[in-house]
């Protein structure tokens, strides 16, 4: 191997380190003492510390243990002669800090940097690919509806983690204070009245009518509750453009930063312990939602932050959503402000997954969240990923046909599983003018629903191992797997395709099949059965 190929290999190990930590390079100049581009040159391949000692405080930061420490000094020692190694940067002149608590962790796959992790994917994943493809490829689906087989994404691995019910949240779309009568995790509020103009129609006055219904009937239903920001009120910004809502409210922040103070300390003070989380704006980077600069919000995320703190210690703070993350010029805009710094200030990034257009299907997002870490690492920022919403044009849409809508709904979360996502919020329960419904305020749920339901039921006390899809995980094309534990202690995966079927010969490993509504099979070893686009539990023995 050559030395440059040796130094990226030592660099790809090294970065692998910190994004399984899920630290961000400001956080790690802190922790280590090193200037924060030094840290950037050694894990993106443009510098090799003189020392490895200097190599290892930055892993040892990163939670490596014995065994990673050994194989990151084999990767440096093969990098480079003494004389080739650029110089360790100096410790930075400040005093050293306290380092801060790390922020809450995505969950990186535990094995092999890229350079070497293929051969290993294909052995793990053999191991968990019970059932044998029959020859043939996937039958697609006919009409105007097929699609081609989508094949993005990298599997991974990691330690069994819990699949906590919280992952399973929903937008609200309602101000009458009911909730969900079938099975969710958790709720967000938008679209219902709720906007910072709803609450406070003039400086000093609120009402606070609707966000204590809402508030008070999740509690009801043991639902934790995300309040989303938005909407400045005309009085606190009069010049500023009008938001498409017919509130009177702003797209524009408000003059006077005192106005954001006063509002975000009155509701954090208000629902201290009953609002678990903070989402600080909504669509930040869409002129459609918030028409400022990315240094203004960033400076009202660092204010808003702090507040909310003050005021409820155990409140999580969500950094303003970002949207419109298929277009380059929105992930600039969510670049810019991770490069602000803002996300050092927030205990999540709250992104907007969703398909290019709603018929497509929910595999496609991973080509988003892709796009989306790399605009992280780009900046230098790796902040836990909640999925807030969709796009501002959903509304348009046309009705999936209830099968595909049933399908979709279920796959919107695996998909976030597969994505590493922390939270995924449906958009939107309430709501009937949606590609796919799951429950009108004062209807009964739809099938939709209650798949979404059962899937919950598969999840209950659950810990989440690995997925991964294809050949790259040593499953026959065209399968999507996840495999977990559940709370009995029993293995089981969850196996579906995004397009089409296939065909596959069971073996003696699997016990039953369940499927979504609710009943199961026991089939015989060698039984063919078929793995389509609505998800199935493979119960192991």
């Amino acid at each position: 191997m050559s030395r440059s190929g040796a130094l990226q290999e030592f660099a790809d190990f090294l970065d692998w380190l910190k994004k399984r930590q899920g630290v961000s390079y400001e956080w790690l100049s802190r922790k280590t003492n090193l200037s924060r581009s030094s840290v950037h040159r050694y894990c993106s391949g443009s510098g090799l510390p003189r020392d490895f000692g200097t190599a290892e405080t930055i892993a040892r930061a990163c939670g490596a243990d014995r065994a990673e420490i050994d194989r990151l000094y084999r990767l440096w020692s093969r990098a480079g002669e003494p004389g080739d190694r650029v110089e360790s940067t100096t410790l930075s002149a400040v005093e050293p800090r306290a380092a801060p608590a790390a922020p809450e962790r995505r969950h990186i796959p535990a094995l092999p940097g890229p350079r070497t992790r293929t051969a290993a994917w294909v052995v793990a994943w053999a191991m968990l690919a019970l059932l044998a493809v029959l020859p043939g490829e996937p039958t697609p689906p006919s009409g105007a509806a097929a699609q081609r087989p989508v094949s993005i994404g990298h599997p991974w691995t990691q330690a069994p983690t819990p699949v906590p019910p919280k992952f399973f949240g929903v937008t609200m779309n309602s101000s009458s204070g009911a909730m969900p009568t079938f099975q969710v995790g958790a709720v967000r509020l938008w679209d219902s009245r709720t906007r910072w103009a709803n609450i406070q129609p003039r400086r000093g006055e609120f009402d606070w009518s609707i966000l204590d219904r809402l508030v008070a009937g999740a509690s009801q239903h043991g639902l934790p509750v995300t309040f989303t920001m938005g909407g400045t009120p005309g009085w606190a910004s009069p010049g500023g453009p009008r938001a498409a809502y017919d509130d009177g409210s702003r797209t524009s922040p408000p003059d006077d930063l005192a106005d954001w103070d006063a509002f975000v300390t009155a509701v954090a003070q208000r629902y201290q312990g009953r609002i678990e989380a903070y989402e600080l704006w909504v669509m930040g980077n869409d002129a459609r939602y918030f028409s400022g600069s990315m240094e203004t919000l960033a400076e009202m995320t660092r204010r808003a932050s702090a507040m909310v703190k003050a005021q409820d210690p155990a409140a999580v703070v969500v950094c303003p959503s970002m949207g419109q993350l298929w277009k380059p010029e929105a992930q600039s805009a969510l670049e810019q402000f991770a490069r602000l710094g803002a996300y050092d200030h927030c205990d999540a990034a709250g992104v907007k997954l969703h398909q290019r257009q709603a018929s497509d299907t929910p595999e496609t997002m991973l080509e988003l969240t892709e796009r989306i870490d790399q605009a992280f690492h780009r900046a230098g920022a790796h902040p836990a990923l909640w999925s807030t919403g969709t796009t501002y044009d959903i509304p348009l849409a046309q009705p999936l046909d209830p099968q595909m809508a049933t399908d979709s709904a279920v796959r919107f979360y695996l998909v976030g599983l597969v994505a590493q996502i922390r939270r995924m919020y449906f958009y939107n329960w309430g709501g009937s003018k949606i590609p796919i419904v799951l429950q009108p305020d004062g209807g009964s749920p739809t099938p939709a629903a209650m798949a979404v339901e059962e899937l919950q039921r598969w999840l209950h006390g659950a810990l989440i191992r690995s997925c991964g899809q294809g050949s790259a995980a040593g499953l026959p094309e065209g399968i999507w797997q996840c495999a977990f534990t559940g709370e009995d202690g029993r293995a089981f995966l969850i196996q579906w395709t995004s397009v089409g079927t296939v065909r596959t010969a069971v073996r003696p490993e699997v016990r039953h099949v369940r499927y979504l509504d609710g009943s199961t099979s026991e089939p015989r070893t060698g039984e063919v059965i078929t793995i389509t686009t609505r998800p199935v539990l493979l119960e192991l023995a």
